[in-house]
């Protein structure tokens, strides 16, 4: 038995990383055997030294992590079932991957293994499908890492597209020109760059053509070389579009794939091209399939307690 002390560099700290570590102290007491007392600048830990040491050891990588990024319930809480499964020292394995998108906006780091996993992916391949259910950042992701490669001139222009008119939808029934009718499908991909640039910036870029975002029709007969592409919502492609998609990409490109398997709105579900192709392309090397799952989900808490609700239903 030990009792090991950490003191807090200043309120502030013991503010933040206290009421952070006052959420998960039932947990940690009961899964641990220990004692924690928070009190003014300092948390106390007591118990068995093997299982003390282990949360002195996750309290400063929550210290180390303050300083990089803002702790929310949710991320602490992720890290400390990460630390139930064995996986030490989480947040500072997710500072390994730093994504800068702009000096006037905040470097995009991942939040979950998954995601780590993901943005490795994406690093080390010319093709990463990202899949997985709502909220686990696939979309948002692949824009950091597109705008940061433009940003560093590793590609000389961004592509963003979606099967925007081929799920399903019938256009020609709505008000407006051409511009006026996709722009709804499309508006989650603008919802993405928007975070990630200033609007004038890409205000600029959409008039050189520098950033692009079109339906997915559009890439039909086209190569993208120099370019980093994403297709967004593939589980809504035809097998036959995405392999028109996936041979569009030229030299010094980069694509990433996103999709959600259960928002397939095709009308047949298995005709999904995104399904096909995780199947087929599993082993070729430069390509690289991650699957997300809802314990990467970093929206609202609630939307974890959705995905996983649907999942049991229909298990059952």
């Amino acid at each position: 038995m030990s009792t090991a002390t950490i003191h807090f560099d200043n309120a502030s700290e013991a503010r933040e990383v206290g009421g952070m570590l006052e959420l998960i102290t039932d947990r940690i007491e009961s899964d641990f055997g220990l004692d924690l007392v928070l009190r003014d600048l300092a948390v106390n830990i007591g118990g068995p030294d093997e299982h003390a040491r282990k949360i002195e050891d996750f309290i400063q990588d929550l210290r180390e992590a303050r300083n990089r990024t803002k702790l929310d319930a949710q991320a602490v809480g992720y890290a400390y079932d990460a630390l139930i499964h064995g996986e030490e020292k989480l947040f500072e394995k997710l500072a390994g991957i730093r994504v800068d998108v702009s000096p006037r906006k905040p470097a995009v780091f991942p939040k979950t293994l998954g995601q780590e996993i993901y943005l490795s992916a994406m690093l080390e391949n010319a093709i990463t499908f990202g899949i997985g259910p709502a909220g686990t950042g696939k979309t948002y992701l692949a824009m950091a890492m597109a705008v940061s490669a433009l940003l560093k001139d590793d590609v000389s222009r961004i592509i963003l597209t979606r099967p925007a008119i081929e799920a399903g939808e019938n256009l020609g029934f709505l008000p407006g020109d051409f511009q006026q009718k996709v722009a709804p499908y499309l508006r989650p991909l603008y919802d993405a760059l928007y975070d990630m640039m200033p609007a004038e910036a890409i205000e600029t870029y959409i008039e050189r053509g520098v950033i692009e975002v079109a339906p997915l029709a559009y890439m039909r007969g086209r190569t993208l070389n120099h370019a980093f592409v994403i297709l967004d919502e593939a589980q809504n492609t035809t097998p036959q579009q995405m392999l028109m998609f996936l041979t569009r990409l030229g030299f010094d490109s980069k694509c990433a794939i996103t999709g959600d398997l259960t928002q397939i709105d095709l009308p047949d579900r298995k005709s999904s091209g995104l399904i096909e192709a995780r199947s087929i392309l599993a082993r070729i090397k430069g390509l690289e399939i991650v699957e997300l799952t809802e314990r990467d989900v970093v929206r609202h808490p609630l939307v974890q307690k959705v995905i996983e609700a649907y999942q049991e239903n229909r298990a059952s």
